[in-house]
């Protein structure tokens, strides 16, 4: 029985630096070697086809000339061999065969539009966010990925889409108190949406260097109904301050009252005094008063 042998692991191309020459010597060669050629050759000094080689050797040279600017760098490839990443700003040579691509290793922003997806108890939000992110490997990012503007953009979407599956927009009854949401846990949000866009942009030489939500709201079809609701647990909380507030300014006076004996009430007396002052102190509506001539107990 024929055993299929083990596939060989592919193995990923790294960047590698490479040495170049200074240019401006080079120009500087280049320069003599074509005028002298010129000279020999309008002297005489000496054979036509020496000058002309002269003259060709300069101009030779000149293909092998590149420059480069501040957070650049050109990876070189001879015959579709790699060579190495050059990234010497400046004016540099290297051999005039081989051919060089240039790659911007500045900082770039992706702003992703607002995607629709729904979050971990399944309500449709709206969810957007702003990435800076530069190529750090450069034979990754050219080598191992077709185009890598579009391999960010696409697993950026995804990130953000798995993201959103795995916390909650807002806290709710069936969540625990100290679990991170979408809403009110943006910086721990933020730092695994970082985590998880640098494993997705390993294979492709990028590292990302800040991942934050730009949008977050609920999707349109639900967005009057979860307002509604967010009112209600609004209103239910500010009672309940309210409410905790009341009592405590009832129990302050009634021992004010009591310590400086200024009136003594009985228990029903007390009854109908914290239930006037917490109607006062509760009531969204002002309150109107009411004259009362006689007592209690008449």
């Amino acid at each position: 029985m024929n055993e299929t042998p083990p596939a060989t692991p592919r193995s990923i191309r790294k960047e590698r630096p490479y040495r170049s020459i200074n240019g401006y010597g080079i120009v500087a060669v280049a320069v003599l070697l074509m005028a002298l050629g010129a000279v020999a050759m309008a002297q005489r000094l000496m054979p036509p086809p020496a000058s002309v080689l002269l003259i060709v050797a300069g101009l030779a040279l000149v293909p092998g000339l590149y420059m480069l600017q501040p957070n650049e760098g050109i990876i070189l490839t001879l015959f579709g061999e790699y060579q190495g990443t050059d990234r010497t700003e400046g004016l540099r040579w290297t051999n005039p065969l081989q051919t060089g691509k240039k790659i911007s290793l500045r900082a770039r922003n992706l702003n992703t539009p607002p995607l629709k997806v729904n979050d971990k108890r399944g309500n449709p939000v709206e969810i957007g966010a702003a990435v800076v992110w530069r190529v750090h490997d450069t034979a990754q990012a050219v080598f191992e990925i077709d185009d890598y503007n579009k391999f960010v953009a696409i697993q950026a979407e995804a990130a953000i889409r798995h993201l959103a599956t795995l916390y909650a927009y807002d806290s709710g009854d069936d969540l625990s108190s100290d679990e991170t949401t979408l809403r009110a846990g943006l910086d721990t949000v933020a730092d695994a949406l970082k985590a998880e866009l640098n494993q997705r942009f390993a294979s492709a030489g990028v590292e990302v260097l800040d991942a934050k939500l730009t949008h977050l709201a609920y999707a349109p079809e639900i967005a009057q109904v979860m307002l509604r609701r967010q009112q209600a647990v609004a209103i239910v909380s500010a009672r309940q301050q309210i409410v905790a507030g009341a009592v405590g300014m009832v129990e302050a006076a009634l021992r004010g009252l009591s310590e400086r004996n200024l009136v003594v009430l009985d228990d029903e007396r007390k009854a109908s005094m914290v239930s006037n002052l917490l109607v006062v102190l509760c009531s969204d509506r002002e309150t109107q008063p009411v004259v009362n001539t006689g007592t209690l107990y008449t």
